[in-house]
Order: C-alpha cells, then sequence, then structure tokens
C-alpha cells in the first residue's frame, strides 16, 4: 500500500464518491435516472481489508475476476450490504463453491457453463442471476458468445428454467468493448449490444434489463447506449495501490 490506514480510507472515500457524481452526471446528461446505473467496484488488485474501506465508503457492489477470491472474501466480510459480482471467466468445476454467495455471473457464454449454473443452483435450492457474455467485437481473440448464438441459448436457458422456480435465472447480457477501441468505436459496439438485446427481447419473450458494459476508460459511452452496471476498478484505489 502507498499510504497509512488513515489516507488510504480518505483516498477511497474520495475515490467512490468522484465515480459515483461523475456516473450519475452522465447518467442525467443522457436523459437517464442516476439510479439506473450501478456501479460494480472491481476488487481484484486488493485484499479483503481494503475491499471493506470500499464496502464503508458505499460501494456494495463489488465485482471480483476469479471465483475463489470472491469466495474468500465472501466468508471474510461482512455480507449484509455486499451484492457480489462474478466478473471474469468461470470454470465449471469452480461453481459449487461460488454459489452459497450467491453473485451475479457477468460472463455465461457457453451453454455447458449455462447447464452447470442451473443444475448446481437446483442442487442448493437457490435462485442465481446471470448475464451472457457477448463478443460484440467479434475479434477472435475475445471471450464471449457468438451473436448468432444467443438466441438458441436464450431459447434453450426458457425451456430449463420453465420447469423451476428456483435455478440459474439469466437477466441480461454483458459485453467488453474490443482491444484497443477508441470511445466511439466503444459506443458503436455498446450500441450493438443494447440492438441484439432489445431484438431477443421480441424473439424470444425473455425480458433482459441489465446491461453490464463500460468499464473505466469507456463508461460514459456505455451510460448513454444504456449499460445498467459498468464495471470500474483502477479508478476507486488511485493513491492507495503503488505506481509502476
Amino acid at each position: 500500500m502507498a499510504c497509512d490506514e488513515a489516507t488510504a480510507k480518505s483516498l477511497i472515500a474520495d475515490n467512490w464518491n468522484a465515480v459515483r457524481q461523475s456516473v450519475s452526471e452522465t447518467a442525467e446528461r443522457c436523459g437517464r435516472s442516476p439510479d439506473s446505473v450501478r456501479v460494480v467496484g472491481v476488487t481484484k488488485y486488493v485484499d479483503a481489508e481494503i475491499t471493506d474501506w470500499l464496502v464503508e465508503a458505499g460501494c456494495h457492489d463489488l465485482g471480483e475476476n476469479r471465483p475463489q477470491l470472491l469466495e474468500s472474501k465472501f466468508q471474510t466480510l461482512d455480507n449484509s450490504t455486499i451484492r457480489w459480482h462474478q466478473i471474469g471467466n468461470l470454470q465449471r468445476n469452480k461453481v459449487r463453491r461460488l454459489l452459497p454467495a450467491e453473485p451475479l455471473v457477468h460472463a455465461i457464454a457457453s451453454e455447458r457453463l449455462l447447464a452447470a449454473l442451473h443444475n448446481e443452483s437446483l442442487l442448493q435450492s437457490r435462485s442465481i442471476a446471470g448475464l451472457i457474455e457477448i463478443n460484440v467485437s467479434e475479434e477472435e481473440a475475445k471471450t464471449g458468445l457468438p451473436i448468432e448464438q444467443l438466441e438458441p441459448l436464450l431459447v434453450h436457458w426458457r425451456d430449463l428454467a420453465a420447469a423451476s422456480d428456483s435455478g440459474l435465472q439469466i437477466q441480461g447480457l454483458m459485453a467488453m468493448a474490443g482491444w484497443g477501441t477508441d470511445e466511439a468505436a466503444a459506443a458503436k459496439q455498446f450500441g450493438k449490444l443494447r440492438e441484439l438485446r432489445d431484438r431477443m427481447e421480441s424473439a424470444t419473450g425473455i425480458s433482459l434489463p441489465e446491461l453490464s458494459m463500460g468499464m473505466s476508460g469507456d463508461y460514459p459511452a456505455a451510460i448513454a447506449e444504456g449499460a445498467t452496471l459498468v464495471r470500474i476498478g483502477t479508478r476507486l484505489f488511485q493513491g492507495v495501490l503503488p505506481t509502476g
């Protein structure tokens, strides 16, 4: 850590308030309510203690890339006000231990992972929320479901979900802009995801209210295109973590 505890807590609080204000002002400029956009604080960079300082500052949506770290922090922190988000790739063999935290799973990109989440949720008598990750940039190196596979996967999930009140609940879509895209190019990709969501709602009758898109460098463009969840990490810990 680059400073003492009291200074670190003050910096994190200032960073959080600045990010929240920026997100709120961006939403208002786009004719949206500030409450329509949730900031997911990405805490993969910090330990449980510093994560807890972010919660004290007012951030209650926490995102982790690695399920084992999410599980560890879930077991360590007071979860009464925390909503956990599994934002990175998730292997099927990690599903069972992850589900007690009841996270929103952002990166469902295959029928096999979808089935594993649904079936394990049923075994644990839980209702787990998830988002389908889409490769909107269509880059071979990027993760995410190809666009043309989305409708069949949604229909498959609808058939699975119809048999039970618990299990996996698909609530929307997630995407990341392609590598090296500027804000204008990112905006086009985010718009593409929103349009895809709208088409899928019409085609399948499935409600998909959540759009997880936008990070520290491009969240204003994402909010303008309808993002309901933006993932912010390093900006929340400026001045606290060592640089270089």
